[in-house]
């Protein structure tokens, strides 16, 4: 049976769009008739402009009909994370705090990206405040739900991106990760999310919280990703910190063979105590499928520890910054936990904060040294599966937030290595349990080939949550 055209992956529209077996419109059209009729459940958008859309999908249909398309990501629809600037539109970033008037003049340069390869922008997706917290709901938007199971949270802070992409609203869609705000989410609905190589994807404005935030794609396949990366690695001069460009087609390079490559799997990180059983079990055979693709595994656990007061330091204190000057009666409209979150980042001295960064370094050495030894690093994607609505942990509050039941992906934004979530399982209650693929720092081209050997070997991206 022929796919519809909200069922189809990056690859598979572009085809279509090439043979004229669909139209930019017509898929357009599909995607917005779906969030119009089921969004309300999910609340995975929090700005739609259908006209703009239309617009949009109309001009790329007459470049197709032309001959000369933009891209082959031309006429695809892409949802945009409401922290990524979108000229014209609001970018709220799930703040009663921020002006909806704007002005909104520019775009960040991944949405600009888009914009320059065709794209048609499909919405902005909804964020916990400023990205704060690993689940989505926020004093802006409300909460946000995981489309396999409504009373459960989709994570965060890429949460309404990861929802849509789920629940078939979209086929590709940018996330931003700062502590694993792409590969929570990306886990907890069952989807695929790349943070690439810090750099490699410009950002500006440039995070509050630091250099431990990315930019990167999220999609149920890992082609449409690498499709997608290959549109917003291109270079932007507002980004001081981004790499130096080199051309590379990452969708094309994805057949690279596992066989060979030496994988450290680290179920526990030699440090984490408390994971879903379920989850772990998952995980190892999917760690036992990788062998069968030929990979050299071995159990190792990386050096340095848990790392968990060095990332506190840095993000706590950059909600401090954040909002350190905001006065009291924006202050009274903020989630109350990210108040408490900048009120301690305030309250650490110059001297942590030093301390921390030089951590962080040691730490970061230590990482780069043990990667010489192992093309990837294995672990879960996190230690649950995904939990109520509008809790922040389904675990004791340890004063950590959000970072016992993360304890697998903000060590990696320390480090700053390209690092994936692809969907290995689910578990007994139906939801779904991500694998992390780790890299050595800047091959994001390997991340995405062992994950897509993974996703060819154990293909789970066609799987529908119920009722979508």
């Amino acid at each position: 049976m022929a796919l519809e055209p909200h069922e189809m992956n990056a690859a598979e529209l572009s085809t279509a769009f090439e043979a004229r077996d669909l139209s930019p419109v017509e898929v357009t059209e599909a995607c917005l008739g779906r969030i119009e009729a089921l969004d309300s459940s999910i609340n995975a958008f929090c700005h739609i402009d259908v006209y703009a859309t239309q617009q949009m999908a109309e001009d790329s249909e007459k470049r197709w009909l032309e001959g000369e398309p933009l891209s082959p990501l031309d006429g695809v629809p892409v949802a945009i994370k409401d922290l990524l600037l979108t000229k014209g539109w609001p970018t709220r970033r799930g703040s009663l705090t921020i002006d909806p008037k704007g002005p909104w003049l520019e775009d960040a340069p991944s949405v600009a990206r888009l914009r320059e390869a065709g794209a048609v922008l499909i919405g902005k997706t909804t964020t916990p405040e400023f990205g704060w917290k690993g689940s989505t709901d926020s004093p802006l938007t409300g909460t946000t739900r995981n489309p396999w199971n409504k009373d459960k949270t989709p994570g965060g802070s890429s949460g309404g991106s990861a929802a849509a992409v789920a629940a078939r609203f979209a086929p590709l869609a940018l996330g931003t990760d700062g502590g694993g705000s792409i590969r929570i989410p990306a886990s907890l609905t069952g989807t695929f999310g790349l943070k690439p190589s810090f750099g490699r994807v410009p950002a500006y404005p440039l995070s509050p919280f630091g250099t431990v935030a990315h930019v990167g794609p999220m999609s149920r396949d890992v082609r449409s990703s690498a499709m997608l990366m290959n549109v917003i690695a291109k270079p932007d001069a507002r980004d001081w910190h981004s790499l130096a460009y080199e051309p590379m087609n990452y969708a094309a390079e994805l057949e690279a063979p596992l066989k060979g490559k030496r994988i450290a799997f680290s179920p526990r990180l030699g440090y984490v105590q408390r994971i879903d059983s379920e989850v772990e079990a998952l995980v190892r055979a999917a760690v036992k499928r990788l062998e069968d693709l030929g990979a050299h595994v071995e159990l190792a656990d990386p050096p340095g520890g848990d790392p968990s007061d060095i990332f506190q330091k840095i993000w706590w204190s950059g909600a401090g910054y954040l909002l350190g000057d905001l006065p009291e009666e924006k202050r009274e409209q903020l989630d109350p936990g990210l108040r408490k979150m900048a009120d301690i980042g305030n309250s650490f001295t110059k001297k942590q904060f030093i301390d921390a960064n030089a951590s962080r370094g040691v730490y970061g050495t230590q990482m780069r040294v043990f990667m010489e030894k192992y093309d990837f690093l294995v672990t879960p994607s996190l230690a649950t599966t995904a939990f109520a609505v509008n809790q922040l942990s389904p675990l004791d509050d340890d004063g950590k937030a959000w970072m016992a039941w993360t304890p697998f992906s903000f060590p990696f934004n320390l480090t700053q290595q390209p690092a994936a979530s692809v969907p290995c399982g689910y578990a007994s209650n139906g939801l779904p349990v991500g694998l992390q693929i780790v890299g050595k720092m800047f091959d994001d081209q390997g991340v995405l080939a062992a994950a897509y050997a993974y996703e060819m070997a154990h293909p789970l991206y066609e799987k529908t949550p119920p009722g979508f």
